[in-house]
């Protein structure tokens, strides 16, 4: 079962990210800032709690298709790794939303407003989901609507996942450039809980830049065997080729994982975006819609 503390209202300052600098507050219509997002979970939480009116500024060309229709009539201030901090100044927000994909750019952002990051904490992943809504939320005096909201959220997933039993293992991949490698999706396997088979002993995770990971090939997929194979293709997601799904399939019939069943999920929303209410809600339905074309 999901933990249940999840329902308390932890919104002790000590575990918001801390702005870059500290602004002097100012203030929108009833005391809500005006806000430029760079987090497109962040973006669809604001617009799933009716507060899009203050969302002035968005990076337009990295916008996924669920949230296209919050571009209208709103500055476009750049893509998630080189905002354009003219625009951003010209957009007049009194708030921005970064994550760790701005990188440096924080610092001349925080010349325009105050900046508030708004990545994941480390921890379970519907705890410090919810924190994240809930602090967003604390700014827009909306805490009261994100609770139900997350309340509601959570018995959606309860559903979701007893709707799955028997449905097999699944493993998660990204794809980039012909290259594969192995992901942890918190919304397939903490959220849904589904298994997934283990990475054979003599595939060794790389180190890059910082980051672990483990590449795949199809003829590790196929020694995993796992019943579906979920893709995440980075290279649709940020404009390049995308992924020849026939030609990953032969690969694996070729590798005697002829029976495994592959289904893309849609890039934008889980390379792009997630950690917000519409998008994990979106990311749910996915999944369950995938595992169930096994019947």
């Amino acid at each position: 079962m999901m933990p249940s503390k999840w329902l308390v209202p932890a919104l002790s300052m000590a575990m918001v990210a801390l702005p870059l600098a500290v602004h002097a507050e100012s203030s929108g219509a009833g005391g809500k800032p005006s806000v430029v997002s760079f987090d497109w979970g962040s973006t669809d939480t604001l617009a799933a709690l009716g507060l899009e009116e203050y969302l002035v500024g968005l990076p337009h060309p990295s916008a996924p298709d669920y949230v296209a229709h919050l571009l209208e009539d709103r500055t476009d201030v750049g893509n998630l790794k080189e905002p354009d901090v003219e625009a951003v100044t010209a957009a007049q927000p009194e708030l921005i939303l970064v994550t760790g994909r701005q990188g440096d750019a924080g610092q001349a952002l925080n010349k325009v407003a105050e900046v508030m990051d708004v990545s994941l904490t480390e921890g379970a992943f519907f705890e410090t989901y919810s924190d994240k809504v809930r602090h967003l939320a604390e700014r827009y005096d909306a805490v009261m609507q994100a609770e139900a909201a997350l309340e509601e959220l959570h018995a959606y997933i309860e559903r979701a996942r007893g709707s799955l039993p028997g449905k097999g293992s699944v493993i998660v991949v990204t794809h980039n450039d012909g290259n594969y490698s192995l992901r942890h999706e918190p919304v397939v396997f903490e959220l849904l809980q589904l298994d997934t088979p283990a990475v054979p002993e003599d595939v060794e995770s790389l180190e890059r830049g910082g980051r672990a990971f483990t590449p795949m090939t199809p003829a590790t997929m196929a020694r995993m065997n796992p019943d579906v194979l979920l893709v995440v293709d980075r290279s649709a997601a940020i404009g390049q080729a995308p992924l020849d799904v026939s030609a990953l399939r032969e690969s694996l019939t070729a590798a005697g994982g002829g029976e495994i069943a592959v289904e893309l999920l849609s890039p934008g929303l889980w390379y792009l975006s997630g950690a917000g209410l519409e998008s994990v809600r979106a990311q749910v339905d996915e999944v369950v819609a995938a595992l169930g074309k096994r019947g």
